[in-house]
This record gives C-alpha cells, sequence and structure tokens, in this order.
C-alpha cells in the first residue's frame, strides 16, 4: 500500500462507519430523534475525532515506513538507498561531497572461525565504532555484509573524512570484545569526492570509493586511499590480463622452467624449483609477478596452478632421487579443493610425495592461519613437504614457525645480499639459520650470486644453495641433460 493509501483508507472507513450506523438510525421506526440539532453537532465532533486519531496514527506509520526502509535492521545506520539520496541533496548546492567507502579486512574468517552470530555483533559494535568517530559532522552507513560508508559535504568536508578514516583505522588497531573473545579486524577506505566543477552522481561517487578502496587493500590493507583517474586504466588492464590468462590457458601459452637447487658441500643438483613462465608471441612479455596477482584476483590461479603442478611432476618423474619445489599461493591454500586435486595428481601419476615440496610464503599463512594450517595438515598426510619461501622479508616469529613446522626454510636473497655487508643483516642470517636448526628444518639460501655469497652461506651451515651463480632457470631437456651428465660422472666415479 501506498503512503497515501495508509492515510485515505482510514478516514474512508471511518466515513463508512458513520454512514451505515446514521443509515440504521433513520430506517429504524422504533427510534425516534427528539432533538437532531445536538445530535447531528456531537455526530460532526465524534466523527472529526476519528478522522484526527486515524489520521494522525496514519501518518506517523508512513513517517516510521519511510524511516524503516533506508535504515538498516542491524545497526540502525542508514542504508545504501538513504546514501544516494542524501548524496544527491547534498550535490544541489555548490559546496563540495566527500564519500568514504569502508570494507572490513578479514570479517569473512570471522563469521567461517565464530560464526554469523559473532559476526553480527561485530558489525553492530563496529556501526557504533563509526558513529562514534563520524560525531555529528559526518552521517554514516551500513551498505550491506562488512561494507559501510561515511558522507560529509562542505567546502573542506575531503579534509575532514580522510582525518576521521585515519582516525577510525586508529580504533580498529585495538581488538574488540565480543563473547570474552578478543577479535581483531582492520579496515580498507576509499575515499572520492563531488565538486561544483567536477560533479557526479551518486552511482558514480560510490564507485569511485569502491575502486579506491580495492586499491587499499591491494597495498596492504588497513589504509586510506583518495581515488584516482589511472585506477580506472589500471583496473581496465587488469581485466584486459585476466582475458589474456584465461584464453592462454586453453591455447597452451604457459610453460615451466626450472632452477636446479645444489648441495651446500659438493655442489650437485639435488632440487629444482619449478617457475611459472608465459609465451605471449608478438605481445609484450609478462613476468609472473605481475600476471599470477591478477590470476590469483581473479580465481584462475586454482586452474593454472592445477596444471603447473600437474605439468611439473609429469616432468619431474624422470629425474631419479631429485627433489621438486613447486609455488603455492595464498588462494590456493584458501580452496578446499587443492588437496583433493593435489591427491588425485599424486595418486594419477604415481609421483612419490616424499620427492614433492611446496614452497608458501609468510603472506599466504598469516591472511588465514586457520585454514592454512588444516590445509597444509592435509598435504602432509600424503608424505609431502612443506618450505617457507622468501624468509627474512615478513615478520615470521618462532610462534609462527613451531605451529607450522615446516621442514624447509628458504632464506630470502635480499637477506643473502645484505649479509655480505652489514653485521646486522649477518647476524640475523646466522640467527635464522640457528632457529631453524634447533627446530629440525633444512635452510636453503636463494639468489646467491657470487662466490663470496655462497662461501658465507655455506660457512653459515645452509644445506643448498639457489641462484644464478651454478644455474639459471632451464627447461625440463637442459635439466634432463644435466641430470644424466650428473649421474655418468658418479657412475665414472664408482667405477675409479
Amino acid at each position: 500500500m501506498t503512503p497515501a493509501g495508509l492515510v485515505l483508507v482510514p478516514m474512508a472507513i471511518a466515513c463508512l462507519i458513520t454512514g451505515v450506523a446514521t443509515l440504521a438510525v433513520s430506517l429504524n421506526d422504533r427510534l425516534t430523534i427528539i432533538a437532531p440539532g445536538p445530535l447531528i453537532t456531537a455526530t460532526i465532533l465524534i466523527y472529526s475525532a476519528i478522522l484526527v486519531l486515524l489520521g494522525t496514527t496514519a501518518v506517523a506509520n508512513v513517517r516510521e515506513l519511510a524511516e524503516l526502509s533506508v535504515t538498516d535492521p542491524l545497526t540502525g545506520l542508514p542504508d545504501r538507498r538513504a546514501l544516494h539520496e542524501d548524496v544527491e541533496r547534498m550535490s544541489i548546492g555548490d559546496e563540495e561531497v566527500a564519500l568514504a567507502l569502508i570494507d572490513l579486512d578479514s570479517f569473512k574468517q570471522v563469521n567461517d572461525h565464530f560464526g554469523h552470530a559473532v559476526g553480527d555483533q561485530l558489525i553492530e559494535q563496529y556501526g557504533q565504532v563509526l558513529r562514534e568517530v563520524c560525531g555529528p559532522e559526518a552521517r554514516c552507513y551500513r551498505l550491506g555484509g562488512d561494507e559501510f560508508a561515511a558522507v560529509m559535504g562542505g567546502k573542506v568536508s575531503g579534509t575532514i573524512l580522510e582525518g576521521m578514516c585515519r582516525s577510525l583505522i586508529e580504533r580498529l588497531a585495538t581488538p574488540i570484545t565480543i563473547d570474552g573473545r578478543q577479535i581483531a579486524v582492520g579496515a580498507s577506505i576509499g575515499l572520492a569526492r563531488s565538486t561544483a566543477a567536477l560533479r557526479v552522481p551518486s552511482s558514480e561517487l560510490l564507485r569511485r570509493g569502491d575502486v579506491a578502496m580495492f586499491m587499499s587493500k591491494r597495498s596492504g590493507k588497513m589504509r586510506c586511499t583518495w581515488f584516482n583517474e589511472s585506477f580506472d586504466r589500471r583496473r581496465e588492464r587488469v581485466r584486459e590480463i585476466e582475458d589474456e590468462i584465461r584464453t592462454g590457458i586453453a591455447a597452451g601459452e604457459f610453460s615451466l622452467a626450472y632452477q636446479p637447487l645444489v648441495d651446500a658441500g659438493d655442489r650437485r643438483i639435488v632440487a629444482v624449483e619449478a617457475l611459472l613462465r608465459w609465451d605471449r608471441g608478438n605481445r609484450p612479455p609478462l613476468g609472473p609477478a605481475v600476471f599470477v596477482p591478477v590470476a590469483e584476483d581473479s580465481g584462475l590461479i586454482n586452474p593454472l596452478g592445477q596444471w603447473v603442478l600437474r605439468q611439473a611432476v609429469c616432468d619431474a618423474l624422470r629425474w631419479d632421487d631429485i627433489t621438486l619445489s613447486v609455488n603455492v599461493s595464498a588462494a590456493q591454500l584458501r580452496n578446499p579443493e587443492f588437496p583433493i586435486k593435489l591427491g588425485e595428481v599424486l595418486e594419477e601419476t604415481g609421483f612419490p610425495p616424499h620427492r614433492l615440496e611446496l614452497e608458501v610464503t609468510e603472506t599466504c599463512l598469516v591472511m588465514d592461519p586457520v585454514v592454512a594450517e588444516r590445509t597444509l595438515d592435509v598435504i602432509r598426510s600424503f608424505g609431502v613437504r612443506i618450505a617457507l619461501d622468501d624468509f627474512g622479508t615478513g615478520y615470521a616469529s618462532i610462534g609462527f614457525l613451531r605451529r607450522f613446522r615446516f621442514e624447509k626454510l628458504k632464506l630470502d636473497r635480499s637477506l643473502i645480499e645484505l649479509a655480505g655487508g652489514d653485521e646486522g643483516s649477518r647476524a640475523m642470517m646466522l640467527s635464522s639459520i640457528a632457529l631453524a636448526r634447533a627446530l629440525k628444518m633444512g635452510v636453503t639460501a636463494e639468489g646467491v650470486e657470487t662466490e663470496e655469497q655462497a662461501e658465507l652461506v655455506r660457512l653459515a651451515g645452509c644445506d643448498q644453495i639457489q641462484g644464478w651463480l651454478y644455474y639459471r632457470a632451464l627447461p625440463a631437456a637442459e635439466i634432463d641433460r644435466l641430470i644424466e651428465r650428473q649421474n655418468g660422472k658418479s657412475l665414472k666415479g664408482q667405477a675409479a
């Protein structure tokens, strides 16, 4: 029913009741009206009172329903529809309108780990925190899920709103207590503005805020980012790369190269790391650092990663007892089907699980440690080994290393480079190796390019060395020849 109907229908009912009563009295022979004047006056007064009462109630109901239609029921904040109405209203004048789009970081993990009831309580508390930070100067909204917004109008509204957002991020650095649990969530914020000189509709302002928020997440989360026109060009390029990856998988444009790892003592090849390459023909080349993140964000890393794993295992089947290392992304670890697909590949190819080593980075594990730990436990049950890659660039603690029980630690090349000329870096490298030894992990030095670096890591106690000093990444056929030559020398040595 429309708002007008909510007012008119009660009045119509009152008129109908009054008319029926009047008709009944006039048609009843037993009733005689002695003084019609006072009766008519009393009837009019009663009728008017009924109309006023019903009309007031109906108008109040209309207002209440209208308010509820633009209010989020969980937080009591205005919703997306209210935001659009407010932005359009503020845009009528000449003042700037600023919008902050706020998305909670890791909220999905809260729902997964603690349940939706706890997630709802977190949303309610976060809505209250947002109210407190915005105060009376800016109006805040819940757009849905874990997405919020704040809007402000005025000459310097953008500057003030940015300050509020930074205060919000500082507030969220402290965990929120729910049912005795300390739950830490951050926020990624995108800022956009509409000015008299460049006025944009509310839908476009919201889109720009969303784009800027995405860039905040890509830049490390817990930060504010203003919308920039270059973001749209970048997003368009990302979409193009995504389409090209999809086409490239179907066309077989991807291939693998393998970089050997040598024993630190006798320098024999003991392992190879599979590295993804993309033959783009006449198109500009793209390295894994560019196209792999796109594949991760789009979900294409799952079919691409599965192809890498199967191809690498098939190639490595002919390399005797050489260990095969394959990199695994955070998106793959979060995919519940990944361990299942891994098991299928091992079973179908007959590859010995103890010869397979999956390399993960600290970022993969920190993003969702509970899911990562569960996935790695399943992978270990197959007999597959786990290595922590790029150690020394992140924030892994002793507790972190003990929790995930890696079989190998790979020291990042930056740590090796700095250790050659900096006492602090050398001490860090030596302490990392000592820690790995205490936790019964093997140690590999990555990015070794000089004899001095090789000697340094060898004396420090590394088991394996990987770097251009010995081998670059090579096609599988070249690895075949290297292994064959190495095995031939071994046979000659035994015969002598």
